[in-house]
């Protein structure tokens, strides 16, 4: 349950996820790369959609392309597209600003040996949700922008732009997080548990001791911090190719755990580190290296080693590296400031969780090269920027940019020259995430780039002079484009525009756009819900399918392009519905620590006021009310027909957490504490205790090889039903881990859940 990330399955609001795009250092001239096109008429004729089109290729959403960059000389823009024929398997296409054309710079299927991922890249995707893709998933331009450094089955090839290629890292392959260093002299990967670096087009060797104990890993991010911590690398190049800070860990104080990859030739079973909440972690230590693994020294982290290594991050001139370091309880984030000869550290400065709350960790921070700081806080009950300066400000240190009951939700990129800092914010709309720009000099002067109609996320140059801006909206799939420092449209990178050849074209004239609207809590705080309903006959009462999610750093209810499953559950004439909870995600830190102490509680007494909403509208029928969700929301069904026996018709519980104790320290510990200390907490959330009190159809669906939330939370849920005689269904899916997704199996699932709808509330039904 990715720290902002447990996922529901079907989730299609991945247009905010294009934060993540990347821009070189280069301002894209205003050369069109689209030419504009008149507004698209929809077809005349509404043609239904399918649960088989919803997963088949090419994609509804169109061409939403992933990590967008340019070329370190400005001539190319490069994207990963998904083929036409496989949505899932991505290659590489440029455009070359100079001819004004498109190609294909890499073809995934030439340059694939067809080689199966070893299981650590495997696991290593699962953690950044990308297991299901194919092809290209990553690349990185060379500083002279004649070639791209690509990572394809578990080989690295540097391709140049003529089509030629050559395969670096030596024979043996199975190498992770392949990085070339800031100018481009070497690269670096992580093979057999040490980290590797060479020339770059030479030849490669280890940097790292050579460990005894198999237990050790070098350059790689433990478990916990690619799950819960959004960090996947474990080492990180300092500006003038000098030095490397490599991560060094331990895994022998974590518990082992025995995970059963049942697949439907067999089933393999592996010993894996894991830890549970209220076990150790492993141990992580830091170190500062030549290229050559000269000159090792340790980073002095402090005296306490039970805490986690949340980010690292070299100065601009690299002459520091900044360590933030947090604490076990997650109540304490220090930054250090560690001198890269010596390793010693000191606390530049520390944030302290409120009272009853947790310090959420973040990538919103920007270390300036006149020595300051733009850095995220929610030290005020909402997360905001501030300025970290002690030369500027000597007696306080900070100056706060932004303010107000609204959340900056992610920091673009900061135009040092011009003064600028540009993010997104929820201001004015929480439902709608904004581009903004303030300046320095001024902050209280804040501009918004941006459309309103539309939802937004952005990501700049290192510059900051050129953003790179994704919005859609709920009628709109994911558009990508580049603005200036204004936020001026300088070309599409992909306009996705609704005409006659976009994929969702046959099916235009039969999209139902969502209403919005708020309620009460128990407590008056404003819930907000998304509800999408048929084409209603007077008179006539209508089923809902009523998603939800529920956890922590999660908001599900915006205005953006909810993409083409949920038009295809009205289509089979569901309403479709969702609120967000007390507990969710860019409401400030009172609404978020809810759920702190207290999971299954105020997200299932708030849900609850959403189903009473429901059956008091003259359109739903009351009696045929069915509820889903996928992990963090597979657990919230459980506890609601626990907690409300009759209430809702049934209910589809995928991948769902029954047990606490067996998730992981970082996120689990977060929420409710250690276990060994407050088990209260642990008994009163647990989904286990009260399964007699499940009335209502169940119908339970996980992966065989989830390790994630490990398939034991599902027998250990079905095994306490069956002993206390409580009915329910089950879909398992071999070989499958916490995504059971794909063209086929996509289908078989959600047959599957209709199929089982249709048994549990039947049009008619009367409870």
């Amino acid at each position: 349950m990715h720290s902002g990330a447990p996922f529901r399955f079907g989730d299609h609001k991945f247009a905010m996820r294009l934060a993540a795009f990347l821009l070189a250092a280069t301002v894209l001239s205003a050369t069109p790369l689209h030419a504009e096109t008149a507004p698209v008429t929809a077809p005349a004729a509404a043609q239904p959609l399918s649960i088989e089109r919803v997963f088949a290729s090419p994609s509804l959403n169109g061409a939403v392309p992933r990590g967008v960059k340019l070329s370190p000389d400005g001539r190319w823009l490069t994207v990963l597209r998904s083929r036409a024929d496989d949505r899932e398997r991505y290659d590489l296409w440029g455009f070359d600003r100079k001819s004004g054309k498109w190609r294909m710079l890499v073809d995934s299927t030439a340059l694939s040996s067809g080689k199966a991922l070893s299981e650590a890249e495997k696991m290593q995707r699962e953690r950044q949700r990308i297991g299901d893709l194919k092809g290209v998933v990553t690349y990185e331009w060379s500083a002279d922008s004649q070639s791209v450094l690509v990572p394809l089955d578990g080989e690295l090839f540097l391709v140049a732009l003529d089509g030629s290629s050559r395969k670096l890292g030596g024979a043996g392959a199975d190498l992770l997080n392949p990085r070339l260093s800031p100018k481009g002299g070497f690269v670096a990967f992580v093979r057999g548990q040490r980290l590797w670096a060479g020339k770059t087009g030479g030849e490669a060797a280890p940097i790292s001791p050579e460990e005894t104990a198999g237990t050790v890993h070098w350059g790689e991010a433990e478990f916990v911090a690619q799950e819960e911590m959004a960090r996947i690398t474990g080492y990180w190049w300092s500006p003038d190719d000098g030095h490397l800070a490599v991560e060094r860990f331990d895994d022998a104080p974590v518990g082992v755990v025995t995970r059963a990859a049942i697949g439907a030739e067999g089933t393999r079973t592996f010993e894996q580190r894991y830890p549970a909440a209220g076990t150790p972690n492993s141990d992580v230590r830091l170190y500062v290296m030549k290229p050559d693994g000269s000159g090792r020294v340790e980073v002095d982290l402090g005296q306490d080693r039970d805490i986690y290594l949340a980010r690292v991050d070299w100065a601009p001139d690299g002459k520091t590296l900044y360590v933030q370091r947090q604490n076990r309880a997650q109540t304490r984030l220090d930054m250090l400031a560690v001198d890269p000869a010596s390793g010693a550290s000191r606390v530049l400065f520390s944030e302290q969780a409120a009272p009853k709350s947790w310090i959420n960790l973040t990538d919103n921070y920007r270390f300036l090269k006149d020595g300051s700081l733009i850095w995220w806080s929610e030290r005020d009950g909402f997360g905001h920027l501030y300025r970290f300066d002690p030369r500027r400000y000597p007696e306080s240190q900070w100056q706060q940019l932004t303010k107000g009951e609204w959340v900056v939700t992610g920091l673009a990129g900061v135009d040092e020259k011009a003064g600028r800092v540009y993010f997104t914010a929820t201001r004015g709309d929480v439902l709608a995430q904004q581009v903004f720009a303030l300046d320095l000099a001024r902050p209280e002067r804040i501009e918004r780039l941006t459309d309103p109609a539309f939802t937004h996320s952005a990501s700049m140059d290192k510059a900051g002079q050129t953003l790179l801006i994704s919005r859609s909206g709920p009628s709109q799939p994911p558009q990508v484009y580049i603005a200036d420092g204004k936020g001026k449209r300088l070309a599409w990178v992909e306009e996705n525009r609704l005409d006659g050849a976009h994929p969702y074209a046959p099916f235009l004239a039969a999209h139902r756009a969502p209403t919005f609207g708020t309620i009460k809590a128990a407590d008056g705080t404003e819930l907000h819900w998304k509800m999408i309903t048929p084409v209603m006959e007077p008179g006539k009462r209508y089923p809902v399918f009523f998603q939800h999610y529920g956890g922590p750093t999660s908001q599900t209810v915006t205005r953006g392009w909810g993409g083409g499953l949920e038009q295809a559950i009205v289509g089979r004439g569901y309403i479709f519905f969702e609120i967000d909870n007390r507990g969710s995600d860019n409401r400030g830190v009172e609404f978020a620590s809810a759920l702190y102490r207290a999971m299954g509680s105020v997200e299932v007494e708030d849900q609850k006021a959403g189903a009473l909403f429901l059956k008091g509208l003259p359109y739903v029928d009351p009696d045929r009310i069915a509820v889903y969700g996928w992990s963090y929301g597979g657990y919230m069904t459980v506890k609601m027909l626990e907690a409300d026996q009759g209430l809702y018709a049934a209910g589809i519980a995928g991948a769902p957490l029954t047990e606490w104790k067996l998730y992981d320290t970082h996120y689990t510990e977060r929420y409710l504490g250690d276990p060994n200390k407050e088990p209260q907490f642990y008994a009163g959330s647990g989904a286990l205790a009260d399964v007699g009190r499940i009335k209502d159809p169940l119908l339970l669906v996980h992966g065989m090889a989830d390790d994630n939330v490990v398939f034991e939370n599902t027998s250990l849920l079905a095994a306490r039903m069956q002993a206390q005689e409580v009915p329910f269904e089950m879909m398992l899916y071999p070989g499958y881990t916490h995504r059971v997704g794909g063209p086929k199996v996509g289908v078989h699932l959600w047959n599957t859940i209709f199929a089982f709808l249709d048994r549990a509330m039947p049009e008619g039904k009367d409870k």
